[in-house]
Parts: C-alpha cells; sequence; structure tokens
C-alpha cells in the first residue's frame, strides 16, 4: 500500500502535490530535466514559497542554481501519493459523465486501473468504453467480492447514491469518488471525496463576478 500521506501534510497540501504531480510529467515529456519552485508554482497558480513549503515537508529541498530534479520530484511525490501502486478502480453509473470518464487516459499514468463499469440500464450491458466491460448493477456485489477493487468512482443519481455505496462499502471498497449531486457520509473505514459539479460552476460564477467588480 502507498505512505499514508494525510498524517504527515494536511489536505490542501496533498491536493497541491497531485497538481504538481501533473505538471512535473508534463515538463518531464517535454524534456525539462530541472524545474524551479517558481515555474512549478507559476504552472498551478500558487507561489514559490508554498511550493518549497509542501516540498520541503515531504523531505525533498532544491539545489540553489539548479533547483528540483523532474524525475526524482516525480518519483518522491508518486510514492507519497500511492501512484506507484497500480489502484483498482470501478466505475458505477455510464451516463454521460460516466462515459467521459472511461474514455479518460489519464488514470493509467497515475496508476488507476479502471477495471469494471455498472450501470442499469440493459441497452449498455455488454458494450465496451474505453476499453472496460459495462455490465448490470444487479451482479456489481458479487463482482466486486470477487475482483477486489480499492477504490470506485460513483456517477448515479442523487437518490441512488446512497444504496450503490453501500454495496460498495459491503464489498470493501476504501474509497469513494462521489460525482452523485448529495453528500455522502460513510464509515470511518471508508474515505470518500464528493465532488459537485454544480457547485464547483456556482463557485466559479462568483469568482468570476466578484473579479469583475
Amino acid at each position: 500500500m502507498p505512505h499514508e500521506p494525510s498524517g504527515r501534510l494536511p489536505q490542501p497540501a496533498v491536493g497541491r502535490l497531485s497538481l504538481y504531480f501533473r505538471e512535473l510529467h508534463r515538463l518531464n515529456d517535454g524534456g525539462t530535466s530541472h524545474t524551479s519552485s517558481r515555474e512549478l508554482g507559476q504552472l498551478v497558480d500558487v507561489s514559490p514559497a508554498v511550493v518549497r513549503r509542501d516540498l520541503s515537508a515531504m523531505g525533498t529541498i532544491g539545489r540553489r542554481g539548479v533547483g528540483y530534479e523532474v524525475v526524482k520530484l516525480i518519483d518522491a511525490i508518486g510514492q507519497l501519493l500511492g501512484s506507484g501502486v497500480q489502484w483498482r478502480v470501478v466505475l458505477v453509473g455510464v451516463g454521460s459523465l460516466g462515459d467521459a470518464l472511461l474514455r479518460y487516459r489519464g488514470f493509467e499514468r497515475l496508476g488507476f486501473r479502471l477495471t469494471d463499469a455498472f450501470d442499469s440500464d440493459p441497452a449498455k450491458w455488454g458494450r465496451q468504453v474505453g476499453g472496460v466491460l459495462v455490465s448490470d448493477a444487479s451482479v456489481m456485489a458479487g463482482r466486486l467480492m470477487e475482483t477486489r477493487p480499492e477504490l470506485a468512482i460513483l456517477a448515479v443519481p442523487a437518490d441512488q447514491a446512497p444504496q450503490v455505496a453501500a454495496v460498495l462499502v459491503g464489498a470493501g471498497v476504501s474509497g469513494i469518488l462521489n460525482f452523485a449531486p448529495t453528500m455522502l457520509k460513510l464509515p470511518g473505514t471508508t474515505a470518500v471525496v464528493n465532488v459537485d459539479l454544480a457547485s464547483e460552476l456556482q463557485r466559479l460564477a462568483f469568482s468570476v463576478q466578484n473579479s469583475a467588480r
């Protein structure tokens, strides 16, 4: 299992590390061997001081005049965030959002392998979306007991989310990324991240409105 960051770093720092990790991969793909706290900060819109604090908290110190070695930084952050582990992930709900998530190619690189997808619509059963087979949601519990995924993505209507989450928890899923427009409250042994896209859009609109004043 990956290192547990929460005891060492506050949650906002963990979120920023994920953004650094993404941008470092892009720098590496472009042939950049070293980067600075200033460059990395500009890429994720935080100050160089915040970057240095985040990286020093995980034991990584840049060299004056040289900066940070991109490959080593990718490895260090990857180990902390668990990207060195192949996380098995299932998706429940293959509507427009679920379909798009299955087709997204960025998960594999970060250590997340989508193994199964489930939906209650018979028209979707047996389809391959992004290389993942969509199965009948009624067989989900049995299938999960066989494959033992660690994580799940929930993209179902709000009224279905608690029931589906209960099945996932019962099957031993350790964490759920919830896109249903409802707050899930799960047992303490199961981590949950609730993502309400409409609320995030409201926050964006508020920021735009206030920045224009």
